[in-house]
C-alpha cells in the first residue's frame, strides 16, 4: 500500500456529515482514517498543505461516453479515465453505446479490467438495457451486473417499448440496480436538430420539441410507480419535465434525475451561427427551461450533476449542421462551470454541489464513495475556489477538443484527484 497522506489545513465541505470546516484528513490503506480539527502526522506520512483549499468527497459523474471499444480514436477508457480525474472526478460510469455495445458480462468485464488498467478515476461500466441497444429483448442484465455492471440504459436509444422498460424496471429490482433512461420520444422528434423554436426558425432547422422529452418522462415515472422500480433520468432539460419529476417524488415514486453543467447554463442561443460545438441530444432549450433546471437541481428535484461527456472527433463536429454528431466533452471543465456560473451565481451554495456533484451520484447509482466517514475509500477531491483559468480545449487530456466552452474563464480548478490514497491527478 501507498504511504499515509495527510491533508492538512483545507476547507472539508462534506454533506454526508453535514460537515463545513477546516480541518485535517488522513488517509491510510486507500480508507478514510480520520476527519479532525487536527491531526499529528504519522511518521511515515506525506502531508498536504491545503490551505486556502477545499477538500470534498471525490466527485462522481454517472453519465460519461468513453467510446471504447469501437471508437478509441474519439477517447479510449484510459484517456477518459484521465480525463475524469483532471476534472476532480475520482468515478466515473461508462455507457454501453460502444461498438459494439456493453450487452453481455463480457463486455462488461472488459470494461471493468480497462478502467483498472488504466489507474485513474474509478470506472464503472453500465449495461444495455436491450440486446444491442435495440429495444427488442433485455440483455443479460443479472449476468452483467454479477460481472460489474451497476446500472443499465440503452442511451442514446430511448427505450420506446413500453412493455419492455416495465420488464426491465421489473427485472433490475432484483439486482438492486436503477434503470437510466435517454427520455425522448422519437415519434415527436422526428428529424429535428435543435430547440424547436424561433432560433430554429431562423436557422431553417428542424426542432425538437420539449414534448418529445416530456411525454417520455411522463411514461417512465408512471412505469416506476407501477413497478416499485428505480427509474433514472438522464440529462433533464425541459421544465415541464422537472416539475413531473418533482411532483412524482412527492408521491414516492423511485425516481433519480440529472441536470447537465450545459443544460444549466446555457440556451438554445448559443447554437447561433450553426455552431455544432453547442449541438447536443436534448437540445440546449429556451431561458425558461434553464431557469427550471437550476431550481430543479436547487431543491432536489434533480439529484446528480453529470457530464453526459460525449467526445468527437474535430473532423465529424465540422460537418454541416444537420450531419453532425451531437453532445459534447464535460469531464475537464465541469466543476469549473458549476462554481462559476452556477455557486458563483446563486443557484446553490458549495455544499449543494457537493451533494449533487459526489454524495447524490454515489446514493443514486449503489457506488462506494460519496463521504468521508471513517473507513470509507480513500476517494478525495481537493481544488481552489479562487483559480482563475481560461479554457484551452488543446489542453484537455480528452482526446477530442468538442466543447461549447472554449475561451470561457472560470473560477475554481481541481487540485488534487485521489483515488484509494493514491493521488492521480496533481502533485501536492
Amino acid at each position: 500500500m501507498s504511504k499515509p497522506l495527510l491533508l492538512r489545513g483545507g476547507r472539508v465541505v462534506d454533506p454526508s456529515q453535514n460537515l463545513d470546516a477546516k480541518r485535517d484528513v488522513l488517509l491510510v490503506d486507500g480508507k478514510v482514517a480520520k476527519v479532525r480539527a487536527r491531526i499529528d502526522a504519522p511518521e511515515d506520512a506525506r502531508v498536504v498543505d491545503c490551505a486556502g483549499l477545499v477538500v470534498t468527497p471525490g466527485l462522481i459523474d454517472v453519465h460519461v461516453h468513453l467510446r471504447e471499444p469501437g471508437e478509441e480514436h474519439k477517447e479510449t477508457i484510459a484517456t477518459g479515465a484521465a480525463a475524469a480525474a483532471a476534472g476532480g472526478f475520482t468515478a466515473i460510469c461508462a455507457m454501453p453505446n460502444t461498438d459494439p455495445p456493453i450487452d453481455d458480462p463480457a463486455a462488461v468485464g472488459f470494461v471493468v479490467a480497462e478502467g483498472r488498467r488504466a489507474g485513474a478515476a474509478r470506472v464503472y461500466p453500465v449495461g444495455c438495457i436491450s440486446a444491442g441497444r435495440a429495444g427488442k429483448r433485455l440483455a443479460l442484465i443479472g449476468e452483467m451486473v454479477e460481472a460489474g455492471a451497476v446500472a443499465v440504459t440503452d442511451d442514446g436509444n430511448p427505450v420506446m417499448d413500453s412493455g419492455l422498460m416495465r420488464t426491465a424496471l421489473e427485472y433490475a429490482l432484483a439486482f438492486g440496480i436503477p434503470v437510466a433512461d435517454h427520455p425522448e420520444d422519437l415519434g415527436l422528434s422526428g428529424n429535428g436538430h435543435m430547440n424547436e423554436g424561433l432560433v430554429a426558425t431562423r436557422l431553417g432547422l428542424a426542432g425538437k420539441p420539449n414534448a418529445a422529452e416530456d411525454v417520455h418522462i411522463v411514461r417512465d415515472l408512471l412505469l416506476a410507480e407501477l413497478t416499485g422500480g428505480h427509474i433514472h433520468l438522464q440529462h433533464v432539460s425541459t421544465r415541464f419535465g422537472v416539475e413531473s419529476i418533482r411532483q412524482a417524488k412527492a408521491r414516492g415514486v423511485r425516481v433519480t434525475a440529472e441536470a447537465t453543467p450545459h443544460h444549466l447554463v446555457l440556451t438554445q442561443d448559443a447554437v447561433d451561427g450553426y455552431r455544432t460545438e453547442a449541438k447536443m441530444n436534448p437540445p440546449l432549450r429556451c431561458a425558461e427551461d434553464v431557469a427550471a433546471v437550476r431550481a430543479g437541481l436547487a431543491d432536489g428535484t434533480l439529484d446528480t450533476v453529470t457530464t453526459d461527456h460525449a467526445p468527437h472527433h474535430y473532423d465529424e463536429k465540422e460537418a454541416a449542421f444537420a450531419e453532425a454528431p451531437n453532445g459534447i466533452v464535460g469531464l475537464e471543465t465541469a466543476l469549473g462551470i458549476m462554481l462559476t456560473r452556477v455557486v458563483g451565481e446563486g443557484v446553490i451554495d458549495l455544499s449543494t454541489l457537493v451533494e449533487r456533484m459526489s454524495c447524490g451520484p454515489a446514493r443514486a447509482f449503489h457506488l462506494p464513495g460519496g463521504t468521508l466517514t471513517e473507513g470509507n475509500p480513500a476517494d478525495v477531491t481537493v481544488f481552489d475556489p479562487n483559480e482563475v483559468w481560461t479554457v484551452e480545449p488543446r489542453a484537455f487530456l480528452s482526446k477530442s477538443r468538442n466543447t461549447p466552452f472554449s475561451g470561457w474563464e472560470l473560477k475554481g480548478r481541481p487540485k488534487l484527484t485521489i483515488v484509494g490514497g493514491r493521488i492521480v491527478f496533481g502533485a501536492p
